[in-house]
């Protein structure tokens, strides 16, 4: 249905629970570029496209999310493209484990980033940390794992910035997290989502035995200014 709100969910977040973030006008927005990489055109047409051509920063990226593959507008190029499973939970599946993670600040902000670098679960920018919750496990002092809330629009929240430092995957970590934060947005009355790449599908299994199905294939686009 072209009418669900996660349909368009850079546009729609951009229009709802970015909007105090977005940066642009009526034809295309993007995200302050300190929280992230993510724009949308409000179309197609010639006139949305070359605002959204605007908007992709002279040494920097933006990411586009739409349901059908799109082309870079003029202006812009390629600079990669992949397959995603959105996929969202009505419940969250497992007995609840006797868990209390930390909560993450500012003081953590640092630390977040890096491990989101070294791991690359999606773009982490350096205010990244300020669009939800995000929880963590720490060992000995260090941050090991993490996970948290990334696009929001009325009635549903995103799951992101899932990771797991490679020296300690393998434990649970990752789904203890989800569980969680998924688990949080259903008391507030939000429909948990996430965005897994489509290719990783042990990835995509893992989220399905947390209860998440796939409700679309989506398509995400990276383009950088063409400075040719």
């Amino acid at each position: 249905m072209t009418d669900h709100p996660l349909h368009r969910p850079v546009w729609n977040a951009l229009n709802s629970g970015w909007m105090p973030l977005a940066q642009g006008d009526a034809h295309a927005l993007r995200i302050d570029p300190r929280y992230g990489p993510f724009a949308a055109a409000a179309d197609d047409g010639p006139t949305a496209q070359a605002a959204l051509a605007a908007l992709v920063p002279k040494d920097g990226e933006a990411w586009i999310v739409e349901p059908e593959a799109p082309t870079p507008p003029p202006g812009a190029r390629l600079v990669r493209e992949a397959m995603l499973a959105q996929m969202v939970a009505e419940e969250i599946l497992g007995d609840p484990t006797p868990f209390e993670p930390v909560i993450l600040t500012e003081e953590d902000a640092a630390e977040m980033r890096a491990l989101a670098l070294m791991t690359k679960p999606g773009p982490f920018l350096p205010l990244t940390h300020r669009l939800g919750r995000f929880i963590g496990i720490k060992e000995q002092g260090k941050l090991i794992a993490m996970a948290g809330e990334r696009m929001r629009m009325p009635g549903f929240a995103e799951v992101s910035g899932v990771c797991t430092h490679p020296d300690h995957r393998g434990r649970g970590h990752a789904k203890r997290l989800m569980q969680i934060v998924a688990r949080a947005m259903l008391e507030r009355g939000e429909t948990p989502f996430l965005h897994a790449y489509a290719a990783h599908e042990a990835t995509v299994a893992l989220y399905e035995t947390l209860g998440f199905r796939v409700r679309a294939r989506m398509h995400m686009m990276v383009i950088a200014a063409d400075m040719r």
